[in-house]
């Protein structure tokens, strides 16, 4: 789903809940963080080999609703922010990619 479509959607919901008013920066921004909390309650005191059997059963299909709502909030909070989320995720590859060959990561040396 394009960013664009899921505003469109998110939107939606908000305008027939009445929540519209409530999509502030600093809503969002809280909304979001507690979903990232959510995932992470999920995550917690798991080994790897303990992640990957729980993501083979229920508990995957909500670890992924948590995803899918941290996508939804962080995709509007860009929006209320007047961020290019696209253009943001390049601009800090790019200055990733700078750090690593400074500091000489990855370099065959």
């Amino acid at each position: 789903m394009e960013h664009r479509e899921l505003i469109v959607a998110f939107d939606e919901i908000a305008r027939r809940r009445g929540w519209s008013a409530l999509h502030t920066p600093k809503n969002l921004a809280m909304a979001l963080a507690v979903e990232v909390a959510e995932l992470g309650r999920h995550l917690q005191w798991r080994d790897d080999a303990g992640i990957a059997v729980m993501m083979r059963g229920d508990e995957g299909h909500r670890v992924a609703a948590e995803l899918a709502d941290i996508q939804m909030y962080l995709v509007k909070l860009a929006e209320a922010l007047g961020v290019d989320l696209d253009a943001a995720l390049q601009d800090k590859i790019a200055e990733n990619r700078r750090r690593a060959d400074a500091a000489g990561v990855g370099a065959d040396g």
